[in-house]
C-alpha cells in the first residue's frame, strides 16, 4: 500500500514539474489522496469520481496519462535542454528525483483507493502499467527537436489570437498523396522544406498564381507530412504581419522548425503591412530566426493594387514608387507559379481524385462531366476537379 502521507510530501517538492499539479485529473487525484489522509472517506469518494470523470476524457489508464503530462510539459529543464545550455548537477538531481515520484504517483492503483475508500456501491476504475519514466524522458530529450515540449508536442498547427499563439485542434488533414498533379511545384516547396528541417538555409517562399490550383493546400499538406520530424505551422492573417517580430521572440531558441504562413496576400501601396512585411523579408535582426521562414500564397504574381493615386505625380517618383511596390514578391528567396491546368493536367487530377475516393462511374462519362463542371466554374483547376468528384460521389447510389 501506498504510504499516502509521505507521497503528499514528494508531491509538495515538485520543482520542475510542479505545473503538472494543477492539471484537473491529478489535481483532483491528489485531493482524493489529502482526503484520505486526513480520514474524510466521504469528500474522498466524491474526488476519487471526480477524477475518473477528468482521467475518461482523455483514457482510462493512470500511468500514460501521467507520462503524457511529463513528456509534453514546458518547464526549466527542457528549455534549457532545448536550446542546448547544459544543466546543473543540482537540476539533474531534481529531474531523476521528481520522475520518480511521479512514476510512484502513477503507479496507484483503483484497487487501492477503492480499498481505502471503502465504499460497497459501484465505482469506476481505470487502468495502470510499469513504465520507465526516467528512460523514456531521457529519449524524449535526445529527441526535442522532433517532438518538442508544452503546446508544440501536443499540436502541429497554431493561429495567433489577442497576440498569443494557439494550436488548431482540428487541422485540415490534406496529405501529399491526396494532391494530384503539380509534381515539380510540390518537389520545389517539399526541398525547401526539407533543408529547413536539416539545419540548412532555407528560402521564404510565395506560392503564386491562378486560384483554385492547391497553393494553400501544398503548405498544409507539406506541414502534416512533416510534423513528426519537427515541423510546425504558424498561420497568420495579413493584418497580423505586425505579430512576426513577437513570434520570432518566443520561437527563436525552440529547437522545433517553424513555418509562418500567410494565405492569399496582396497589399495596396498605403498599406502599412507592406512595410512590416518588406522589412521581414529583408532580414532585419529582429524580424528573423533560424528554425523559420515564411510561405505565403497570392493569386498575384505581385501582390500589390496600383491605385489611381499612385499613377498620379511626376513620371520618375512614379516609377520609383510602383517600382517599389511591385519588387515585392523578389524578396522571396523562393517563387513557385501554379498555373491552370491543361486539359490533360486537368482530368489526370479528376481521375486520381475518382480513384482516391471510390467513385464508380465509367470515364469517358466521368471526363465529360468534368468539361462540362470546369466549363461552368469558369475554367479547370484542382479545387474544381475536387467539388465535382465529391459532388458525383455525394449523389452515388
Amino acid at each position: 500500500m501506498t504510504d499516502i502521507k509521505l507521497m503528499l510530501r514528494k508531491l509538495d517538492t515538485l520543482v520542475i514539474f510542479r505545473e503538472i499539479k494543477k492539471d484537473p485529473a491529478v489535481s483532483l487525484l491528489i485531493q482524493t489522496l489529502d482526503e484520505l489522509n486526513r480520514g474524510d472517506k466521504d469528500s474522498a469518494l466524491k474526488s476519487y469520481c471526480a477524477f475518473a470523470a477528468a482521467l475518461y476524457e482523455d483514457g482510462s489508464n493512470l500511468s500514460r496519462y501521467i507520462l503524457r503530462l511529463v513528456t509534453e510539459d514546458e518547464n526549466l529543464y527542457i528549455l534549457r535542454r532545448g536550446c542546448g545550455e547544459k544543466t546543473s548537477w543540482f537540476l539533474d538531481e531534481c529531474l531523476a528525483n521528481e520522475l520518480y515520484t511521479l512514476e510512484e504517483l502513477s503507479h496507484i492503483s483503483c484497487d487501492e483507493l477503492i480499498t481505502r475508500i471503502g465504499y460497497d456501491g459501484f465505482m469506476p476504475r481505470y487502468e495502470i502499467e510499469a513504465l520507465d519514466f526516467s528512460k523514456i524522458y531521457a529519449d524524449r530529450v535526445l529527441a526535442v527537436d522532433r517532438y518538442g515540449y508544452g503546446i508544440y508536442a501536443k499540436y502541429h498547427v497554431f493561429v495567433v489570437k489577442d497576440g498569443e499563439i494557439v494550436p488548431v485542434k482540428y487541422p485540415d488533414s490534406i496529405s501529399l498523396a491526396q494532391l494530384s498533379g503539380y509534381e515539380a511545384e510540390k518537389k520545389e516547396v517539399i526541398d525547401n522544406t526539407l533543408a529547413l528541417l536539416r539545419g540548412r538555409p532555407a528560402n521564404n517562399v510565395l506560392l503564386y498564381g491562378d486560384c483554385g490550383t492547391g497553393k494553400s493546400s501544398t503548405v498544409k499538406a507539406v506541414a502534416n507530412e512533416f510534423a513528426e520530424r519537427g515541423l510546425r505551422l504558424i498561420e497568420l492573417k495579413k493584418k497580423q504581419l505586425h505579430e512576426i517580430p513577437n513570434i520570432v521572440k518566443h520561437i527563436s531558441r525552440n529547437p522545433l522548425k517553424f513555418i509562418v504562413f500567410i494565405d492569399d496576400l496582396s497589399f495596396t501601396e498605403d498599406d502599412d503591412d507592406f512595410a512590416a512585411l518588406k522589412a521581414i523579408l529583408e532580414g532585419s535582426v529582429s524580424s528573423t530566426a533560424p528554425n523559420l521562414v515564411i510561405y505565403a500564397t497570392s493569386n498575384r504574381r505581385h501582390m500589390v493594387h496600383e491605385t489611381f493615386s499612385a499613377r498620379e505625380g511626376d513620371e520618375v517618383h512614379r516609377n520609383d514608387t510602383m517600382q517599389e511596390l511591385l519588387s515585392l514578391s523578389e524578396r522571396f528567396g523562393l517563387r513557385v507559379i501554379f498555373r491552370k491546368p491543361d486539359k490533360e493536367l486537368y482530368l489526370s487530377v479528376v481521375r486520381d481524385l475518382a480513384r482516391q475516393y471510390g467513385l464508380k462511374m465509367p470515364e469517358e462519362e466521368l471526363f465529360a462531366r468534368a468539361e462540362q463542371y470546369a466549363l461552368a466554374r469558369g475554367g479547370r483547376s484542382p479545387r474544381a476537379a475536387k467539388q465535382l468528384v465529391e459532388f458525383l460521389k455525394g449523389a452515388e447510389k
